[in-house]
């Protein structure tokens, strides 16, 4: 597949994948979904990568849904409630497939990831960002639930009171709070990001590859034991969210960049 959103680089036996459309701030359009979903399948018969790092290119890491995708807008205005559910599945596939990688992943957060953006670093193995860089969820300002199959993910990384604290105010937390929260695990000097992502990764893949991919899946497989149990309708709850007045007044109040004046409709 020819990527048009994703940069990808490899080198020995580490892959880096870049968010590649600085442009709109890496933000996800349907496109670049599907090539992440893509480029994580095709992992399976890559026998070389042992590593992956995830970053994004100028700025920013990712900042969330992509508002000005004409595809998404197609699809919310024309299809039916049985399409839209359908087509809501690649938010949360994308982040199973990322989760589920075989191999060691890492997120190099320059910048801000935002809302689908959070999702793809919480579901990474370790998370490294730069000293100004930030991390929320603002569905919650749209009048949408945290969906995607991250909600579980966030609460392995911070514990129950900080997920919430994070979720439900969704603000941009600084690297101070997010590493002492454990979402971070460590935080790098400005300018030295990806410096400091290589050397962790090379640290991974100098590991015998088969045991540390077995520790990854046994790990994740304790850890996320129930998530799919919890959170298998997370789609149909959105599809639910933005269908109200609520989130028409959030969408409406981002653009005109005020607060939104909710209803509870």
């Amino acid at each position: 597949m020819i990527h048009k959103t994703l940069s990808i680089e490899r080198k020995d036996h580490v892959t880096i994948v870049i968010f590649n459309t600085p442009e709109r701030s890496n933000a996800l359009s349907i496109e670049m979904m599907n090539e992440i979903c893509d480029f994580s399948s095709r992992l399976n018969e890559d026998e070389q990568t042992r590593v992956v790092i995830f970053t994004g290119a100028g700025k920013h890491f990712c900042t969330g849904i992509d508002l000005t995708d004409e595809l998404r807008a197609q699809h919310y205005e024309t299809d039916s409630r049985l399409m839209k559910i359908r087509h809501m599945k690649i938010g949360p596939e994308m982040i199973r497939r990322i989760h589920e990688i075989d191999q060691i992943t890492i997120a190099a957060i320059n910048g801000t990831a935002l809302g689908g953006g959070a999702c793809i670093a919480s579901a990474c193995d370790f998370r490294i960002g730069e000293q100004n860089c930030r991390v929320g969820y603002p569905e919650v300002n749209l009048a949408m639930n945290l969906s995607w199959v991250a909600l579980p993910l966030l609460v392995h990384l911070v514990g129950p009171a900080k997920a919430k604290q994070m979720v439900i105010l969704a603000k941009r937390e600084t690297a101070k709070n997010l590493i002492k929260w454990g979402f971070l695990d460590e935080i790098i000097e400005d300018g030295k990001l990806l410096e400091k992502a290589k050397s962790m990764a090379q640290e991974y893949a100098n590991q015998a590859p088969m045991a540390a991919q077995m520790v990854k899946r046994s790990v994740n497989a304790i850890s996320s034991a129930l998530d799919r149990a919890i959170m298998h309708m997370d789609s149909d709850q959105l599809l639910y969210s933005i269908s109200g007045n609520d989130f028409q007044e959030g969408v409406q109040a981002f653009f005109e960049k005020r607060k939104p004046d909710f209803k509870g409709n």
